[in-house]
């Protein structure tokens, strides 16, 4: 006979607030010819580029099907002054959940935090140093960007 293990799910609980990521919200990087580069992608990956000279890509939140997530890509002018203090060639914006709670635990773990937290129509933002001296990007999204609203940043 077959035993039967008693197994649990691992799912989130949608009232979740608890200060962390919960995805990647963006992958910027430095390139010699942001425009050619974006030009590249588009012809030869079938990236589509918006307005803001960006890719977006949406994907649904498995634990809340009507949760809809957007990953934002986007090339930089080398050296572009978004990326100080980092002297990275990139950066990485993560999806959180409870930015203030997170900016809090970040502070008390003497984590490097660079500029307030700036809210925008389409979220919150803060932006921290790691360990390695890589800038960060932390974005609590607006309601309406979870929904599947446009997100422009």
């Amino acid at each position: 006979m077959e035993e039967r293990k008693n197994e649990t799910t691992n799912t989130p609980s949608t009232n979740d607030t608890t200060p962390k990521v919960t995805g990647i919200g963006g992958i910027f990087f430095f390139s010699d010819n942001p425009k050619e580069t974006r030009e590249w992608y588009a012809k030869n990956l079938g990236f589509e580029i918006n307005e803001w000279g960006s890719s977006s890509f949406e994907s649904r939140n498995v634990s809340k099907p009507d949760e809809i997530n957007s990953l934002q890509w986007s090339p930089f002018k080398k050296g572009d002054a978004y990326f100080a203090p980092s002297k990275k060639d990139f950066m990485i914006n993560y999806r959180v959940q409870n930015i203030e709670g997170l900016v809090s635990k970040l502070k008390a773990n003497g984590v490097t935090i660079l500029d307030s937290i700036a809210t925008y129509d389409y979220g919150k933002f803060v932006h921290i140093m790691d360990a390695e001296g890589n800038k960060i990007e932390l974005w609590e999204p607006a309601e309406a960007d979870k929904k599947g609203g446009e997100t422009i940043k």
